[in-house]
């Protein structure tokens, strides 16, 4: 036997009695490193260089629970375990992943949680109340802490990839809490101060309606909410905003103010388009017939509506051709009426309307004639005054008798 082969003998001999030896020790709670080479009735098979392949069953390849084996680990993957048990006899080694990624998962969390540091997870389970995630240990998001609005079902957000903060750990009770809201609501502040950051009071950009409330409307402009109070909606009168506008709608607005520090943006609607009195001028002509509402009843006449935003006043005397006291006697608020245009002035934002013009004027009633010189008396007329008679004689004998000799004082 050559030199040569007499050393590699010897080597291999050495060979055989380390690994014999790491055999030997081999005992619960060692960690190992191996290669998963199968899997298989839901459970992983690894080679870590034993006599025999080591399992990891489903319930220790994770911290949360699985319905598949595949979802944690693939074949080819290296993989740090734990001895859970050894049955050389009946060739049964059982190991953990999920123990040995539970050790070293609570001072990267920690790390995480110190610092802030925003990270990936995948979305493992829905449960009731939020979901759960892998990270080392179980990971729970409550449902408030997932998304910036309120989400209702959850059902398929199972295998999505959320970027989230540590929000809670305690590693005595077991317990980590993340949150996705936070890293959103991070990420939204700073584009929300980029923005306003670029908005100028008195332009006009395009937004879209988010939300509808009982006092406004919230306008996305570029990611960030400004509000349209309801008195900036419309240049008329709006009762709710659900009236004119919805989720969804794109409108222009008008930036009336930005305060970065109260991180408010106010915006109006209304502002964006023509005003009623900028169109006035076109629209309506002296002489013109118009309908209109009658919006407001006052002492000295009526003013009506005649397009939104634009009101004229029907003046008292040109209410009615008969004379009136108050308007009150033949208006009401509310009644729609004919008018007609008298004057249009929009610099003073006046209106002055008539409703008698409208209206053909009553027949006059027929005078009665005064009797002239020669021109006879009728009977009729004169009724049965027992003082008057239809001839000259019994005119003069009547005067005479009713006023006795105080006339023989002119003779």
């Amino acid at each position: 036997m050559s030199e040569e082969t007499k050393n590699g003998l010897e080597a291999a001999e050495v060979a055989s009695q380390e690994e014999l030896e790491q055999i030997v020790s081999l005992k619960k709670g060692d960690t190992v490193k191996g290669t998963i080479v199968k899997i298989e009735d839901n459970q992983a098979y690894v080679s870590i260089g034993y006599k025999y392949d080591g399992v990891i069953p489903i319930r220790e390849l994770s911290s949360v629970h699985l319905d598949n084996a595949a979802d944690a680990v693939q074949v080819g993957q290296e993989v740090e375990t734990k001895v859970v048990s050894i049955d050389d006899d009946k060739e049964r080694l059982v190991l953990s992943k999920r123990a040995i990624d539970s050790e070293n998962a609570w001072e990267e969390l920690q790390k995480k949680f110190e610092s802030q540091e925003t990270f990936e997870v995948t979305v493992a389970d829905v449960v009731k109340g939020g979901i759960v995630a892998d990270v080392g240990v179980r990971g729970f998001i409550p449902a408030s802490m997932v998304e910036r609005h309120f989400v209702e079902d959850f059902s398929d957000y199972k295998g999505r990839t959320l970027r989230v903060k540590v929000k809670e750990i305690d590693q005595e009770n077991n317990k980590v809490i993340l949150s996705q809201k936070d890293v959103l609501d991070e990420e939204f502040e700073a584009n929300k101060l980029k923005v306003m950051g670029g908005l100028k009071e008195g332009e006009v950009i395009e937004g879209t309606v988010q939300r509808l409330t009982q006092f406004g409307a919230f306008v996305d402009v570029g990611g960030v909410d400004g509000l349209v109070h309801v008195s900036e909606i419309a240049w008329s009168h709006v009762d709710k905003p659900a009236d004119v506008l919805s989720e969804g709608d794109k409108v222009k607005v008008k930036v009336l103010k930005v305060d970065p520090e109260k991180g408010k943006i106010s915006l109006s609607i209304k502002a964006a388009t023509p005003g009623p009195w900028e169109t006035a001028a076109e629209n309506f002509k002296s002489g013109d017939i118009v309908s209109g509402e009658v919006k407001r009843l006052v002492a000295f006449g009526a003013f009506v509506e005649i397009a939104p935003g634009v009101e004229g006043l029907v003046h008292i005397s040109q209410i009615s051709h008969k004379h009136i006291g108050t308007p009150h006697e033949v208006l009401k608020e509310g009644q729609t009426v004919q008018v007609k245009i008298l004057e249009v002035n929009p610099g003073e934002k006046r209106v002055s309307l008539s409703i008698k013009e409208t209206e053909d004027a009553p027949e006059q009633a027929p005078k009665s004639e005064k009797p002239g010189k020669g021109s006879s008396v009728r009977k009729e007329d004169l009724g049965d005054n027992p003082n008057v008679s239809l001839s000259n004689q019994g005119l003069s004998i009547t005067l005479g008798e009713r006023f006795g000799d105080k006339l023989s004082k002119f003779k």
